[in-house]
């Protein structure tokens, strides 16, 4: 089968548009679960403590722990995976710390978001980007 340059091009540019509308998509969704968290107020980056691995060996086990002090609760989303979520952890006035750790399955490379909400009502953020050797989520 022979294509002219112009069905070539027009094909390109299509194929250009299928990959980059699921990027957005996720994007979008990170937006929206951080602004149902925060419901649209700012957001700071200082305050939130996230410790994540810079590279993993296994998608299907990466380890973090996040902490703020001062925090009532703290959401963990990841950027890239289908479903972003992965937990939001309250935390009681009987609270020691607000200190959480846990192992997230990361489905490729990806930002890892942790979001804090402070008891004076303010919100703070942090991220890191997380390399992944084997994908967790089906990979």
């Amino acid at each position: 089968m022979d294509f002219t340059r112009r069905e070539t091009l027009v094909i390109g540019g299509a194929t250009a548009v299928a990959v980059a509308l699921p990027m957005q998509a996720m994007a979008s969704a990170v937006d929206d679960a951080i602004n149902a968290f925060t419901g649209g107020a700012a957001v700071g980056d200082s305050g939130v403590t996230l410790d994540a691995p810079e590279i993993a060996e296994n998608g299907n086990t990466v380890p973090i722990e996040v902490s703020a002090e001062g925090a009532t609760a703290i959401m963990v989303l990841a950027a890239g995976n289908p479903t972003p979520g992965v937990a939001t952890f309250n935390f009681g006035p009987l609270a020691g710390s607000q200190t959480a750790k846990t192992r997230i399955r990361l489905a490729g490379t990806q930002d890892v978001i942790a979001v804090a909400k402070m008891a004076d009502g303010s919100f703070a953020k942090s991220q890191k980007n997380v390399k992944v050797t084997i994908g967790g989520c089906g990979g």
